[in-house]
């Protein structure tokens, strides 16, 4: 290599981001030699073109992939690489997981104070309930509550709640024994959606509240805690309170519905409500909308959704038809079950002006 092509280890360091020890052991490992080695000095050099390896190593080092792995993934194509990339991540993830539910253990051999029972639910009725919910939450930074599910239990019955700001779910579920008294907090997520598969296979849970989180206990299973956020839930009692009066109704299909904005086109669509019934139309008119056989009562109406708000909502209804309360084009429509009221979704409209 034409030596204006060489740079030093310190110059090839920067560029890198790599530091010079650490360049000099992934040379001695033999997954970064040195283009050229001075045979006097010992001196090492790279060549610019050595500069995508290394950052790539770097990366790599970065999300604790080990040695072998980075060989195998600078040694393999674009296919195989994304390959090993996602398996070495679902490895970090599952340990992370198991880390937590041992620290989880911990904690409550550790602490002094016993768990308060909540409610005793259907392992399957709970799983399904929390996956439903979980649809409308998001990951946005600054904001971890609006990644977490709302637990409130009153003498009567256990309420799920969650919100990502432009959707609202929740759902109500009467308890297998009723709770001897009044919670309310809010879970993780995340973990509540691991958790959700074992809880699935339990007939019976009983909810146990801890010190900043809680356990669902189940017969000849393990376990399955999950922490609590300490940030504030969004009042969403207050924006139910403040909704508008329902000024027309739509009863439809869940399924139609569903297949039409599947293939609609574009990332924004339209419902067109009028006396006959209800068609899904394109946001910006381009394309032609897709009649749906549906109950109408109340004013014309068209009102404009993103997809990825309006889709989920309909998709996680229980039952083979849908209720639609809307309220004006730009209010919140509420999505319920037509035939069960304990899941309630409510979705935001975008304005006809709103850019996409």
């Amino acid at each position: 290599m034409p030596q204006d092509d060489l740079m030093p280890i310190g110059a090839f360091a920067q560029r890198s981001g790599l530091t010079s020890s650490a360049l000099r052991f992934y040379a001695d490992s033999g997954l970064l030699p040195p283009a050229e080695v001075d045979p006097v000095s010992g001196y090492r050099y790279y060549g610019a073109d050595q500069v995508a390896r290394a950052t790539v190593l770097r990366q790599l080092r970065e999300i604790a992939m080990p040695l072998a792995g980075v060989e195998a993934v600078l040694g393999s194509g674009a296919d195989a690489a994304s390959r090993l990339l996602d398996e070495h991540v679902a490895r970090v993830v599952g340990d992370a997981v198991a880390a937590q539910q041992k620290a989880a253990v911990i904690r409550s051999v550790l602490g002094t104070v016993p768990g308060l029972p909540i409610a005793a639910l259907k392992g399957p009725v709970l799983a399904d309930a929390v996956e439903q919910v979980l649809t409308a939450t998001a990951h946005e930074p600054g904001l971890p509550v609006l990644a977490g599910l709302r637990i409130e239990a009153s003498h009567e019955a256990v309420t799920l709640t969650a919100t990502d700001r432009y959707r609202l779910s929740t759902r109500t579920l009467v308890p297998t024994e009723p709770p001897t008294q009044t919670w309310a907090g809010t879970v993780d997520g995340d973990e509540l959606r691991t958790a959700a598969a074992e809880i699935r296979r339990s007939p019976l849970v009983r909810v146990e509240a801890v010190p900043h989180g809680i356990w669902f206990r189940v017969a000849d299973r393990e376990d399955r805690h999950c922490r609590l956020l300490s940030e504030d839930f969004p009042d969403y009692r207050l924006m139910l309170a403040s909704l508008g009066e329902v000024t027309t109704r739509v009863a439809v299909s869940k399924d139609l519905l569903l297949r039409a904005l599947e293939e609609h086109p574009g990332e924004r669509i339209g419902l067109d409500v009028a006396d006959h019934g209800v068609s899904v139309v394109s946001a910006d008119e381009e394309h032609p909308g897709i009649p749906l056989s549906a109950t109408a009562t109340g004013q014309a109406l068209r009102i404009r959704f993103e997809l990825t708000t309006f889709y989920p909502a309909v998709s996680t209804a229980i039952g083979p038809d849908v209720m639609l309360d809307l309220r004006g084009h730009d209010q919140p429509v509420t999505i319920r079950s037509a035939d069960r009221g304990d899941l309630t979704t409510l979705a935001m409209p975008v304005k006809a002006d709103h850019p996409a």
